[in-house]
This record gives C-alpha cells, structure tokens and sequence, in this order.
C-alpha cells in the first residue's frame, strides 16, 4: 500500500470529522506519498530519538498519536526543532501521520483501549464532544487496591491520588490532559476520575467535590492507543512490518 493509500483508509476507521477544530493531525509530511509502505514505526510522540531509529532502522512510516506539527511552521529552517525532523524525514522519505483529537474520540481508540487496560466494562462515552469514557469495573477496590493495581497495568512510574474515601467501583476516564472533564465526570455519577493530568487546584478538592480523582501520567494513559493503530495496520496489509516504539522521555525522580 501507498502511503497516500494507508491514510485514506485510516480516515475510515478514524474520519477528519471526529477531530477538534483547534487541532491539526493528517498526513503531516511525505516527500512522496505513493511511496509503498512495507515498513511501518508506531509511537505516541515524534521526538528527536524516535526520527532517529526510524531512519536508522529504514523505515517507511510514522504513525502517531501527537501531532508532528502542531503550530504553524514559520520556516523550514535548522533554526527550529520541529522543522529540523521534517527536514530529516523528508530528506529519508519517511512519512508522518499523526492521529490526535479523532484518535480520542473514536471507537476502540485512546480512551476504549484505557478502559480495556483497566478493567472498565461497558463503558460510555460522556463530556464534550463524547470524548471521554464511563463505566463500571467487576469489583469495589479501595483507593490504596486500586492504585498499585492501576500503577501495574499502565506501567506507570508513579501516579498521584486525591482520595475522597469513597469505595471505587463506576469509573470515568479521559486520556492525556482531562483536568476540565472532572465536573461532567461527576455529574454523570463517576466516583472515581482517571486521567493524565488534572492539576494540583482540581485535585485538591477531590473530597469536597465527592469524588476520587487520579493522575496517571499523559504518556501512560494514551500509550495504550498504539496496540490499536498496531491492529489497524496490520489489517491494511498482513505483509506490513510494524513496530511499536516507547516515545516517553520524561522519567520521575525518586
């Protein structure tokens, strides 16, 4: 499959319609875009070391979840960072998509595959634009359960808890930065809020509010989206090569 061919059929499973209008994803470079795809690198950011291996691996495409540009470029120069990958990339024929707000919203994508890492069940979607996700876990957990057990299955390197002392069983998520969905989360009876970041002034009113409120890290709690645009290329293409990279470059400090 062309590049041009494998975003195409991407934007079927995932429609430009579902992204936000403040966002920019796509197909954000190709030096050629029917270019045949037989080796593709999947990853959540496309930072400096992920350019690197996959020039040094000679790959075909990146896919990933944060966009490769998100402002607009002023100039295609050294001068910028992210103006020097694109450079790299095109000079190596490597091409971008990056998937953001749409990969959020849409079936099985950011926030379904945090409820499936979980062990959220049946899970609706809630808040604007249905981004987030609600539902309901097999068993009651108290804070300190839950935690260790959420802090396994992330593979997080910490996480951060407002306790609020109620029993966590009805749990809603949003993926990466959902300090503004606590409130929605609340109102549609969540006792328990997980996301990547919340915020020091939300989370400490986690109690007065009623309700447990959990930071997991952005990485952590979008990295899981990778095993579904895993799925999606491998069902473009049964011969497609396709990897899964870790992007994340921020480590706490014990």
């Amino acid at each position: 499959m062309t590049v041009r061919e494998v975003y195409n059929k991407l934007c079927e499973r995932i429609p430009e319609s579902l992204r936000e209008p403040w966002d920019n994803d796509g197909l954000m470079c190709a030096s050629d875009d029917t270019r045949e795809v037989h080796r593709a690198l999947v990853t959540l950011d496309v930072t400096e070391e992920v350019v690197d291996y996959a020039i040094a691996n000679r790959f075909d495409l990146i896919l990933s979840h944060h966009p490769l540009i998100f402002k607009p470029l002023g100039s295609l120069s050294e001068d910028s960072h992210v103006a020097r990958k694109v450079i790299r990339l095109i000079k190596s024929d490597i091409a971008v998509i990056s998937l953001h707000t749409r990969a959020d919203k849409v079936e099985g994508g950011v926030n379904d595959t945090l409820c499936d890492v979980v062990g959220i069940k049946g899970a609706i979607p809630f808040g604007e634009g249905d981004l987030g996700r609600i539902g309901t876990l097999d068993e009651e957990y108290n804070m300190e359960d839950f935690s260790y057990m959420l802090k396994d299955v992330l593979g997080c390197d910490g996480i951060r808890v407002a306790d609020a002392c109620i029993p966590i069983q009805h749990v809603a998520v949003v993926g990466g930065d959902g300090k503004s969905y606590v409130r929605e989360a609340l109102a549609m009876g969540a006792d328990t809020y997980i996301s990547g970041r919340i915020g020091y002034n939300v989370m400490t009113e986690a109690s007065e509010m009623g309700i447990n409120l959990i930071e997991a890290g952005h990485f952590f709690t979008e990295q899981p989206v990778t095993a579904f645009f895993q799925s999606l290329l491998m069902r473009m293409d049964a011969d497609m090569y396709i990897e899964i990279l870790d992007s994340n470059v921020i480590r706490l400090v014990y």
